[in-house]
Formats: structure tokens, C-alpha cells, sequence
């Protein structure tokens, strides 16, 4: 009887990428660091993913940064953290993992500045629950903002590229730039550092674009790594129950590619998916990540037999609602400052505006699906802290136009504006005045953690989240469900393989990122905490594929 035969490809390399987000370039790096030779396949025609339009900071307990300032943390703190914080909420959530995850920070900040990536820490950002037994302030760490001339033609397809060098660590202050003074210190010190890269003739990048540019000057341009924009995912390649090989669609034709090592999908999750979205979620959504992210590669996993699982949930927050032809703006930082309220569709408040996103969406969700939602800016709010969504006349022009935005003299004409009840509306605000006044929110605590505090104004006391809302005019802007991307996918082990439902590995197949499910369970423990992960198991991933045999 002849022996069955084997695939044949058309190119082959160690290990293939599906996917070039923070979590595909992270074991692209860690196939380089191992010497061995990798391809990453994009089924759109940018590259960078969801991570290159993001704050693009990494939550990273006992990184090797906080050591090297002397900043205490240690692996029990941050495994009691995230069982105070995750908890169990499934297999993708095992204590197993979260070693892995805390296990692994280390190897990945030496790994990536060994290869040329400088980070630096956000000192002051606390974790999303600091006074949790575990808790900390400065976990998180962002690429430093640098030059992108480097990444020559690659800058092109780069998506959402941005010549812009913004931190995630800036963001706190210049929401308040022009009202307090270490605002305006830190709006001097961004302005000087624009102006610098102006001068120099650099072209400096921040946040999201800063992350993927670091990894694409490492790997696209150094190593000259190869990555295939318009290249879908159309099938994996099975041989004898292992994954050895994908078949993506390139110009028009399938082209079948051999992974010796392993296959890994880093494709993003599903938000860009509505019948996805209806389907698990029970809404359409108003998602602010990847527009190419539609959960393909998720379902080609499931048919390969890999286990799903968290695909009720996604990194949920809140989002002034877009106005025609436009996009969703996630807000975190302008609905925690002071002078400012959210209200439902009764006219009330329902949730500690400062918490965070996450929560408030879970909340959101929990209230009231459908919404409408209302963020209600008094004058001072408008005039002294950054709107980051109403910076463009245009956009604040086509959101009145399509009643997304209203402003009116009084509370009770800005009731009847929006549509709630002017009396409950009026009791809301009277009540929400007097916390103001004594500096204790009786009904939702804000104020209380040391997160609230950290997108707030120092200079308004008794608390500084809260401010009576009492000078006109007022403006409102409609709120819908928005999130950052999609939480459910392959479920994977401590090393980032795929796994059946019977917790059996599938051979040669790995997940990380939103392709997979999250570690963090439901919750959002710290700044980073998609990324963070993403980039951890990745690597881990790329060093289990090192000691596969090929």
C-alpha cells in the first residue's frame, strides 16, 4: 500500500504568522531571537492591527524597568493581583497561565531591547484597582517615542500612521494642559519634544505607531523579515492532526505556505463582525479597534477543533457615538474629570463615570443595552480640560447635526434637548452638586481609588473628580457601548497553543492576542492589559515552537 502523501508547499519557513499586531510581531521577534525563520502573513492591506491605533502601553508586572527604579513589585504581589482581579472565569484564565503571564514579563523587555525597543515606564498610572491587595501604581510601560523615516516604505502601509509624539504617560496631563500648571508643564515638554523632532528632521512617532514601529524597524527593516499585506488566511495545512502549513489568498491566487515549527494566529478578534457581534454580544457594537478584525481566522481555529471560549465579552468602554461617515471616540480621561456627569435615558446617573472603561461598559451593558447615554459638560469642564472627540469643528459641527451633540443655557433646556425628564434630570444634578460640595460621592464613589484620581483636576477640592455642574452653557454628548476589541477566542495553554475542548493540544497551532482568549478573564486589571499579555504569549509561543521539533 503506498504511503500517503505529504504536502506539498510552495514556500516554507519555520514558523507563520497570521496576523501583524503586537502579538504576531512579538513571536516573529522571538522566532528571530531563536534563529529561526518566519513569515507574517496580513489579510489587509496595512499592517499593524488594532495595536498601531492604540495607547500602545503594555501592563507588565515586575518588569525589569520597575527593578531598575527601585519600584517594588514581586511575582506573589502580582499573581495575589490578578486573583483578586480575575479571578477564575475559565480555562484561559488558570493560574497556569497567569505565571505564565507574570513568569514571562521579564523575557520579553530583555528579548525586545536586545533587539533595539527602548521603553519607558508610566510612573504614575496605577493599576485599574490599586487598593486591591496586590495592587500597584506604575506596572505599565510604553515604547519611547522615536523616528519613523527608518521604516522607509513600510510607514506607507502602517495603519492609522500618525506623525504624532504623544506617550500614554502625557495623556493624564494634557487633558488639563492649559488648567493646571503641571499640565502646562507637561503640554511645554510635549510641544518642545514635537518641535524637536521637527527640527531634527525626524519624523517622531508616539503611543500605538511608536510600539509598531519599534517592532517593524526591528524585524521588517533589520532582519528583513518577510510580511505579506492582502494575504487572508484562507485554511490551515493538517497533516496527521498536526498544523504544518496555512493556505492564504495572494494576488488572486491560493499559495500554500509550510510551517515547520508552528502556525500562529495573532489575527485580532471579531468586533468589526455585526452578526458576530449580535450573535455574542447581543449589539452591533461601536468597536474603536481593527476594521479588518471579522473573527475568520477565530472560526478557522474552531474548524481546525480548537475550544473557544469568552466570546460573550470583549474590552468594553464608553464612546461618544459617531456621526455619519464617521468613527466612535472612545473616551477614558474626559469622563473622569470634574464638573462633568453621565446620565441614562431617565435623566440619571448609573455608574461611577471614573471607573474603569471596562467596568463602565459592563455597566453600561447591565443598565441599559440600548442606551441613549449622555455625557453633560458644564462651562468650566469645556473650557479647562481636553475633549479629545470635540477638537475638530467639523466633527462637533456633524455631531449637532445629527443630535449626537446639544447645548443650551440652562439644564432644564438641555433636558428637554436630549430627551430626558427635566425634574429627574434636575434632582440628578442638585444631588450630584452636593457630593461635590462635601467631597464624597454617596451613591458611586468616585474620587475614592487612586485610579479615579489620576484623570482629575488637582486644584478642585474637596475631591478632585468632582465638580458641581452649575455655569452654563451646557453641553451633552450621546454615549453608546463602545470597545477596544473583542475578548473571546482560541482557548491556549500556559505557552500559548491551541487547545480542544477535551484540553488536548493541537499540534503546530498556537493563538495570542485577541485571537485568543483572554487571561484577564472579564476584568481589566491595569493600563496595557490587552497588549501586555498579547506580546507576553507571543513570545512564549515563538520559544515552544524553538524546541518543537521541525
Amino acid at each position: 500500500m503506498p504511503a500517503p502523501s505529504r504536502p506539498q508547499f510552495d514556500h516554507s519557513y519555520d514558523v507563520v504568522v497570521v496576523g501583524s499586531g503586537a502579538a504576531g510581531f512579538a513571536t516573529a521577534l522571538g522566532a528571530v531571537d531563536e534563529g529561526l525563520s518566519v513569515l507574517i502573513v496580513e489579510g489587509t492591506d496595512k499592517w499593524g492591527g488594532s495595536s498601531a491605533m492604540s495607547g500602545g502601553g503594555l501592563w507588565l508586572p515586575v518588569n525589569p524597568l520597575m527593578g531598575r527604579d527601585g519600584a517594588g513589585d514581586s511575582r506573589e504581589e502580582a499573581l495575589t493581583y490578578l486573583e483578586e482581579t480575575v479571578g477564575e472565569a475559565g480555562r484561559s484564565t488558570s493560574r497556569e497561565r497567569k505565571e505564565a503571564f507574570v513568569d514571562g514579563v521579564a523575557d520579553l523587555v530583555t528579548t525586545a531591547e536586545r533587539h533595539g525597543m527602548r521603553f519607558a515606564r508610566g510612573k504614575d498610572y496605577p493599576d485599574y484597582y490599586p487598593e486591591l491587595p496586590g495592587g500597584k501604581i506604575g506596572r505599565s510601560i510604553e515604547v519611547v517615542p522615536l523616528d519613523s523615516r527608518p521604516l522607509g516604505h513600510w510607514w506607507g502601509t502602517l495603519r492609522s500612521a500618525v506623525p504624532l509624539p504623544a506617550k500614554t504617560d502625557d495623556v493624564w496631563l494634557l487633558g488639563r494642559a492649559w488648567s493646571t500648571p503641571s499640565g502646562f508643564v507637561r503640554g511645554a515638554r510635549f510641544v518642545f519634544r514635537a518641535l524637536g523632532g521637527v527640527v531634527t528632521g525626524k519624523r517622531l512617532v508616539g503611543i500605538g505607531n511608536a510600539l509598531m514601529t519599534s517592532f517593524g524597524r526591528a524585524l521588517l527593516v533589520e532582519r528583513d523579515v518577510p510580511l505579506w499585506l492582502s494575504s487572508p488566511l484562507e485554511d490551515l495545512v493538517v497533516d496527521d492532526g498536526r498544523v504544518v502549513g496555512v493556505r492564504v489568498r495572494r494576488d488572486g491566487r491560493v499559495v500554500t505556505i509550510g510551517a515547520s515549527r508552528g502556525v500562529m494566529l495573532a489575527a485580532g478578534g471579531f468586533e468589526s463582525n455585526p452578526d458576530w457581534r449580535q450573535k455574542y454580544h447581543g449589539i452591533d457594537g461601536s468597536p474603536s479597534g481593527n476594521p479588518g478584525n471579522v473573527g475568520q481566522v477565530i472560526e478557522i481555529a474552531r474548524e481546525a477543533g480548537a475550544a473557544l471560549e469568552l466570546m460573550d465579552d470583549a474590552w468594553w468602554g464608553a464612546s461618544v457615538e459617531a456621526p455619519p461617515g464617521g468613527t466612535p471616540a472612545f473616551i477614558v480621561g474626559e469622563r473622569s474629570m470634574p464638573y462633568s456627569i453621565m446620565v441614562d435615558a431617565k435623566g440619571e446617573r448609573f455608574a461611577n463615570e471614573s471607573e474603569s472603561y471596562v467596568d463602565l461598559g459592563h455597566h453600561m451593558l447591565a443598565h441599559d443595552k440600548d442606551g441613549p447615554y449622555w455625557l453633560v459638560l458644564d462651562a468650566r469642564a469645556q473650557r479647562r480640560y481636553l475633549q479629545t472627540f470635540a477638537m475638530d469643528p467639523r466633527a462637533v459641527r456633524a455631531m449637532k447635526e445629527a443630535g449626537i451633540a446639544h447645548k443650551a443655557g440652562t439644564l432644564a433646556e438641555l433636558a428637554g434637548r436630549i430627551g430626558v425628564d427635566p425634574a429627574t434630570f434636575e434632582r440628578t444634578v442638585r444631588r450630584f452638586n452636593g457630593f461635590a460640595r462635601t467631597g464624597v460621592d454617596g451613591d458611586f464613589g468616585r474620587g475614592n481609588s487612586a485610579y479615579d484620581r489620576y484623570y482629575s483636576d488637582p486644584l478642585v477640592h474637596p475631591n478632585p473628580n468632582l465638580g458641581p455642574l452649575e455655569k452654563g452653557p451646557f453641553v451633552a454628548y450621546r454615549v453608546v457601548i463602545g470597545d477596544l476589541g473583542t475578548k473571546g477566542g482560541v482557548v491556549t495553554d500556559a505557552d500559548g497553543r491551541a487547545l480542544r475542548e477535551d484540553g488536548t493540544v493541537i499540534d503546530g497551532l498556537y493563538a495570542a492576542g485577541n485571537t485568543s482568549a483572554s487571561v484577564m478573564g472579564r476584568t481589566y486589571p491595569g493600563p496595557g492589559s490587552t497588549i501586555g499579555p498579547a506580546t507576553v504569549f507571543g513570545l512564549r509561543a515563538a520559544r515552544r515552537m524553538a524546541r518543537a521539533n521541525g
